[in-house]
């Protein structure tokens, strides 16, 4: 067996390892200890690990020098027979699949956003352009400071006028005559449109609306034309005519709109409403002509309500114009008139004069009168000549079977019966 000093002379020798290292055992090797005879005991000499993760000398030493790329706590003196020099740790690949996770996941979202950006950008350009369509109902070149005034403030101040004046009626008639006089505002769009459209004359219009002004004359002689009563059916009227006036001027300027004209026109108007209607309450309120209490004893429930129903009110009146005919929509106006008739009955026990109802009836039925088409009378005309023409024919074939009946029967008896030329 070889010695130890002849092991540490071959070492010096040779030179392949540093000066510290020569005194120093593989870890995790059993080294020969006792009295130098070489008969020893074998004991571990493992290095024992320090509080800041360095074994021993050995390690401090391959730290300084980086010896084999080493990091406290995994040099090389640890792995036996450097099988495990290299070898990568459960931790290094672990991490690598999470990095190529990420990264998939930022390529995915990268696409994912664009996709959404292309579908965004593609779906807003058609909105846009058909924004530009229907902003050309203001002139060629769009939407103007000065058209925009001139195209809507008019519309917007009959309409405020239209319903303000309705709901001062309200303070002096009941519902339902209010609603009875603001059936009348068909006559006066007829009227107004003979007259500035130059519409198409017709007498059955022109008799609807002299049963309309009958009636408004007998509503307010029900009371003897003074008092609340006279007040309250001027009121009424005067929100017929600017409605009436209101509609005339919507045929003026926009003719036959299609439903994204009418709704780019509306929004035009509400925003006109915002910045300078919103102004009159206030206006009205230092004039000294409204009073209002503090802000909490306002009815802010029947108000909100009140706001909800005039805004489904003024979107079906315009929309539903276009989307179904008019007509319909006509005909739900007139049933205002009995649907406030049987509120006013049942929970404010109104008791109608025979006056009042028979201006009512007088005015609905004008109201009907108007809502006949143009054509109505060659349409009547053309019914009335199809109901003749199938009598007639049902009157030649009555005869006809009456006629083969009797000659089956004359042969029967042996007699045949000769038709006069």
């Amino acid at each position: 067996m070889i010695s130890h000093d002849g092991v540490l002379e071959s070492e010096e020798q040779s030179g392949s390892r540093p000066e510290s290292l020569k005194k120093m055992h593989l870890p995790g090797k059993t080294s020969p200890t006792g009295d130098g005879c070489g008969g020893g005991a074998f004991v571990d000499s493992s290095p024992k690990v320090t509080a800041n993760g360095v074994h021993d000398i050995e390690d401090r030493i391959l730290r300084i020098t980086g010896y084999y790329g080493y990091n406290p706590g995994y040099s090389s003196h640890r792995r036996e027979d450097g099988s495990e020099s290299h070898a990568e740790t459960p931790g290094s690949e672990t991490s690598r699949e999470s990095h190529s996770y990420q990264t998939f996941t930022n390529t995915a979202l990268k696409v994912l956003g664009g996709l959404l950006m292309v579908l965004c950008i593609s779906s807003s350009w058609t909105p846009i352009q058909k924004f530009r369509e229907c902003s050309r109902l203001f002139g060629e070149d769009g939407m103007t400071l000065k058209l925009f005034v001139k195209r809507t403030a008019p519309f917007s101040i009959l309409w405020t006028l239209t319903n303000y004046l309705y709901l001062l009626a309200l303070k002096k008639l009941t519902a339902t005559d209010v609603s009875a006089l603001y059936c009348c505002h068909k006559a006066f769009v007829f009227l107004l449109s003979w007259i500035v459209l130059k519409d198409r004359f017709m007498g059955v219009r022109i008799v609807a609306a002299i049963m309309a002004i009958t009636g408004i004359v007998m509503m307010a002689y029900a009371d003897g034309f003074h008092g609340d009563s006279f007040v309250g059916v001027a009121l009424a009227v005067g929100s017929a005519s600017t409605s009436a006036l209101y509609k005339v001027l919507f045929k003026m300027f926009l003719g036959s709109a299609n439903l994204g004209e009418v709704a780019h026109f509306l929004s035009t108007m509400g925003f006109f409403n915002l910045i300078f209607i919103s102004c009159v309450p206030l206006i009205l309120y230092f004039t000294k002509v409204e009073h209002w209490g503090s802000l909490s004893s306002l009815p802010w429930g029947y108000m909100c309500g009140l706001a909800g129903l005039w805004l489904v009110f003024n979107i079906l009146v315009h929309v539903g114009v276009v989307l179904t005919y008019p007509i319909l929509i006509s005909i739900g106006t007139l049933l205002s008139v009995p649907g406030n008739a049987a509120i006013d009955v049942l929970k404010h026990e109104v008791i109608f004069s025979v006056v009042r109802l028979a201006a009512t009836c007088i005015i609905c039925l004008g109201f009907l009168l108007l809502l006949l088409p143009e054509e109505w009378d060659s349409v009547t005309l053309r019914f009335l000549a199809n109901i003749a023409d199938k009598k007639t024919e049902e009157h030649g074939e009555e005869l006809t079977e009456s006629s083969v009946n009797t000659r089956s029967r004359s042969r029967a008896n042996g007699t045949v019966s000769i038709p006069l030329a």
